[in-house]
């Protein structure tokens, strides 16, 4: 370290001092030479623990303040696998203030997903997702631990459970059995298969939700109103936001994203809170007058009752309650949504697809017989035809993406603890050194070997794996 740091420092003196006896100066420059060694010591030792650390996992070279933002590309995950191509399975870039490491690889994915599971376990929530979930109660952002735990188990053993989606097996036919109907009546006419199934999940969700709260006109209003919201919602969540590239900056809200989605949320919790009362007064009233029982319980009915369950160990609050609807809803619209659109697309593309398709439906429902959801598991061509279009068309090609509790050390580099760390299924499941033909809509691979949804193996899962899996 050179003195000529000390050179302003030493001019600042006054001429007096300068004028002082020699002893004098002997022992300031002694007491600067002191300070000088120690800070050399303290930068050798520092950089010789440094030395002993991994580094970082390789990237793009990075400009000052942006970082990479400057070459991202609006399809996220198909640029992520370019940079794989280039820097390898683990690569890292700067979203600005943010670290951003890039996992394209099953052995690499299986490090952080299961081996190194509970690091890996948080979220690094966006600013949109935090105003959106009443401050990121729901279970997509809450951080791993009891209170997680806790929502986990009231989605899993209730919400989603084999009695609780019984129990609205009936809601969800009639939504699906209306959509079916309104095709029939547009033969031979053009009809828009992704807007169609965005409303019919939507009404399924909803009918699910509260079904056997809101009927009629109500009902139809309020998937409209819904439909209107998700959508916006989807937008500002998917916007790329200054926010969270720069933490510091998020109290200014510079982009109005924040102040954009609570505005929509409060329009959310309008009707969450009309719901519940609706169902608070129906509980009330036995259900008699409004025709409402066992037979249509929903999921709201649901957790109103773990809300009121004075017993629990740690009682699901309103807030949590509202995030979980909210979760549902937004989470489950346009993702199933696209999904079938998809599915349909690469469905009329191949007609031999087709062909086989309609072949087993006849044979197994018959040919003047609707499907049921009691018939899929006697349909394995149908089935692997919906395998094949996760494969292909992941909802979350990038998952939700995982935020270290600590620094770690994955595929012999460093993971700094608050890093965002994206796992690219999408170019997993394209890999051509896995899959034959990756790029081709081919079901029958599926019929070949044995592939499921559990997450355990990291060549094919689409839901992700580990402990933030996704439950539904």
């Amino acid at each position: 370290m050179s003195l000529k740091f000390f050179k302003p420092l030493f001019d600042s003196f006054s001429c007096s001092w300068q004028e002082s006896n020699i002893g004098q100066k002997g022992v300031f420059y002694s007491y600067v030479l002191g300070i000088v060694a120690l800070l050399w010591f303290l930068w050798f030792f520092i950089n010789k623990s440094k030395k002993g650390q991994p580094p970082l996992p390789p990237g793009p070279k990075a400009l000052p303040l942006i970082g990479n933002l400057h070459s991202l590309d609006p399809e996220l995950h198909t640029y992520f696998a370019s940079l794989s191509q280039t820097y390898g399975p683990i690569c890292r870039l700067w979203l600005g203030k943010k670290l951003g490491i890039i996992i394209t690889s099953p052995a690499l994915a299986r490090e952080v997903l299961k081996d190194q599971d509970t690091i890996f376990a948080n979220r690094d929530v966006p600013a949109a997702g935090r105003e959106a979930t009443y401050g990121g109660t729901d279970i997509v952002w809450t951080p791993y631990g009891p209170k997680w735990r806790m929502l986990r188990k009231v989605c899993v053993r209730e919400m989603l459970s084999g009695s609780t989606l019984d129990s609205v097996y009936a809601l969800r036919r009639r939504e699906l059995r209306q959509t079916i109907n309104y095709f029939y009546s547009q033969a031979g006419l053009p009809v828009n298969i992704g807007e169609q199934m965005f409303l019919t999940v939507l009404n399924v969700i909803t009918s699910m939700l509260w079904g056997g709260t809101v009927k009629g006109e109500e009902r139809a209003s309020l998937g409209a109103e819904f439909r209107h919201v998700v959508t916006k919602m989807t937008e500002l969540l998917g916007t790329p936001n200054l926010s969270d590239f720069y933490p510091g900056l998020a109290r200014f809200d510079l982009q109005g994203v924040t102040k954009k989605m609570k505005v929509l949320a409060k329009r959310f919790d309008k009707i969450f809170e009309s719901m519940i009362d609706k169902r608070q007064e129906i509980d009330r009233n036995g259900g008699m007058e409004t025709g409402v029982g066992q037979e249509n319980k929903d999921f709201l009915q649901v957790l109103l009752k773990l809300k009121d369950d004075e017993a629990a160990k740690m009682p699901l609050t309103m807030p949590e309650l509202k995030a979980l609807l909210m979760d549902m809803v937004v989470g489950g619209t346009e993702t199933s949504a696209n999904t079938v659109e998809f599915a349909m697309t690469e469905i009329l593309n191949k007609p031999d697809v087709l062909r086989k398709l309609q072949q087993e439906v006849d044979t197994i429902v018959g040919k003047d017989n609707i499907v049921e959801e009691s018939h899929i598991q006697q349909l394995p061509y149908f089935y692997a035809v919906m395998k094949e279009v996760f494969r292909l068309h992941p909802a979350l090609p990038l998952l939700v993406p995982h935020c270290p509790s600590e620094t770690s050390t994955v595929g012999g580099y460093t993971v700094p603890k608050g890093s965002s760390v994206f796992v690219n299924v999408w170019a997993i499941q394209r890999d051509p050194s896995i899959w034959e033909n990756p790029t081709e809509f081919h079901p029958e691979r599926f019929m070949e070997k044995e592939w499921d949804f559990s997450g355990n193996d990291l060549t094919y899962f689409p839901f992700g794996s580990g402990r933030r899996i996704c439950v539904g």
